[in-house]
């Protein structure tokens, strides 16, 4: 009888526990995500991107990533250029399907280009 009390109680605990909010599954589970990072479902993801202030976040190397005089660095703690940022308020993307280290090729062929008015380029009369 106490076996059926525990199974139910667990049971109970958790469905209670889904409404709670969605799971982060992560390379390293024993550091939670950075504040500003609450995914609506269960995904594994390792960068993040903020498109307004072109830098990512490895959620797995827990270290900001921006382009820095044309050389990418990766640090623990924001520039100061950025630090006024509220990355709570921030939109962002999760780079789904990339784990590789090297985040100039995801860049590159992804988000380069992202953001540049089309005001420049010439247009024909017709």
């Amino acid at each position: 009888m106490k076996r059926i009390w525990s199974y139910a109680g667990m049971f109970l605990l958790f469905m209670a526990m889904q409404g709670c909010g969605p799971v982060l599954v992560s390379h390293n589970l024993a550091d939670p995500p950075p504040p500003w990072f609450y995914p609506n479902r269960v995904e594994t993801v390792r960068y993040v991107y903020f498109p307004e202030l072109s830098i990512y976040y490895d959620l797995s190397a827990r270290t900001y990533i921006y382009l820095d005089g044309g050389v990418w660095l990766r640090r623990k703690v924001l520039p100061p250029r950025y630090r006024t940022q509220d990355l709570n308020r921030s939109r962002y993307e999760r780079i789904r399907n990339y784990y590789e280290d090297d985040i100039r090729r995801y860049h590159n062929q992804n988000n380069a280009h992202r953001g540049r008015s089309n005001r420049s380029v010439g247009r024909r009369n017709k």
